[in-house]
């Protein structure tokens, strides 16, 4: 058993996910009602996941700004800038998909007792009031913005303070850490029971009746993932970008989509950013940030979802309402998680652009929540995915220019 073991340890974190995914899949198929209780690995997982982000965060981030140097290059502004274009890019090509493709729903689905924001400025004012969350509330809630917020301020607060205290909190984040380090290792039991639950709770046959909405949203998806966020990446670090690409689609993008949740990634993706050597002051801040503001794939679901409402009710888009809806998505994208469920609900404040009732415009999201078992996954897989994509392409592309740099100065 112990030998065992030891050769389990040895084979790669990606592959022993690879074999949970086949054995829950399995059972799923062929057991389903035996093999049942293995969907507490999902929910332990998840919920460890869960359980440490938060912590994570407030303490690796208010470390990093306790004991950050002056002229220290941290990138920040670079990532948003990333963070941001990804994101309209992405919604963007979500309309010009649907234009191509138009798709029409059969509406009456309901969706259920939910309540949408009833503008940008709502969804604005509920990003800019968790900025001044509770902090224990913040925690608790893993709420990222007030987290993140609280713990900008106390790393300010303590930059004075004896290097005794900053060893202290150093300590507590590689703690911390550590504990990460833990959780992951069960991510093949916690995927298998996922995948499984997956399977036996929602079957494939109601998707079958949305098909063609399911091949727009993750056909935009999957462009996104392996055409615009490549191109992006090579005019940064001006290199093949598919290597990186790809890994940060195999090692971040697979748990999320079967967490379904970027706060629960959030611990997996500080570990692929470390694992790629990057700058800890940077991506401790970036990552969590990214979990909040870098929503591609919730910028697609809102764009394809809305137009495909339009396309139902027969209602003429111009261009330059396209485009308005295109960075209104991107708007709405980068405020989802701050607003009760997710990227959908902000369905209707963009059906609203178009003077799409609200019922109807409900209907809507009440479709997107049936497509959800998929359309949610692959969002998350790519907001999740690019995050550390983002934070690694700006440290990529300014180690290029220092390079750059001191071959010039070295050549004069």
């Amino acid at each position: 058993m112990k030998n065992l073991l030891k050769k389990w340890n040895q084979i790669s974190l990606v592959k022993q996910i690879i074999v949970g995914l086949i054995i829950g899949i399995t059972l799923a198929l062929t057991i389903p009602k035996t093999a049942q209780p293995i969907v507490i690995f999902g929910s332990l997982f998840v919920g460890a996941l869960k359980a440490v982000a938060p912590i994570l965060v407030l303490f690796l981030v208010m470390s990093a700004i306790a004991q950050h140097k002056s002229g220290h290059q941290t990138n920040m502004k670079s990532i948003i800038v990333l963070y941001l274009l990804g994101t309209f890019l992405a919604g963007l090509f979500a309309v010009i998909a649907s234009f191509i493709f138009p798709v029409s729903l059969k509406l009456g689905a309901g969706a259920g007792d939910v309540t949408a924001p009833g503008g940008v400025a709502e969804v604005l004012k509920t990003l800019l009031m968790n900025l001044v969350d509770n902090p224990v509330k913040a925690i608790y809630n893993a709420n990222y913005i007030g987290i993140l917020a609280w713990a900008v301020v106390l790393g300010f607060a303590l930059r004075n303070v004896p290097d005794t205290t900053k060893t202290v909190l150093v300590n507590f984040s590689d703690a911390i850490s550590k504990v990460v380090t833990w959780v992951i290792k069960f991510a093949p039991l916690g995927i298998m029971g996922l995948v499984f639950e997956s399977i036996t709770t929602n079957g494939l046959e109601a998707l079958l009746g949305y098909g063609r909405l399911l091949t727009v949203l993750i056909g935009c998806m999957v462009f996104v993932a392996l055409v615009i966020n490549p191109i992006i990446v090579y005019a940064g670090i001006r290199k093949n970008p598919f290597p990186l690409v790809f890994q940060c689609l195999r090692e971040s993008g697979i748990t999320a989509f079967f967490t379904r949740s970027s706060a629960a990634n959030i611990p997996v993706n500080m570990k692929l950013c470390e694992k790629l050597g990057l700058n800890r002051d940077t991506y401790s801040v970036s990552i969590p940030l990214g979990a909040t503001i870098n929503m591609a794939g919730a910028a697609v679901t809102i764009s394809v979802l809305t137009l495909a409402a339009v396309h139902t009710l027969g209602i003429h888009v111009d261009i330059p309402t396209a485009i308005i809806l295109s960075v209104l998505s991107a708007v709405c994208a980068c405020g989802a998680s701050g607003v009760a469920g997710g990227s959908l609900l902000l369905i209707p404040l963009a059906c609203s652009l178009f003077g799409i009732s609200s019922d109807v415009a409900m209907q809507v999201v009440g479709v997107g929540f049936i497509v959800g078992v998929l359309q949610d996954s692959c969002e998350t897989a790519l907001n999740s995915s690019t995050d550390v994509l983002f934070t690694a392409t700006a440290e990529y592309r300014q180690r290029r220019k220092e390079r750059k740099a001191f071959a010039v100065k070295k050549s004069a």
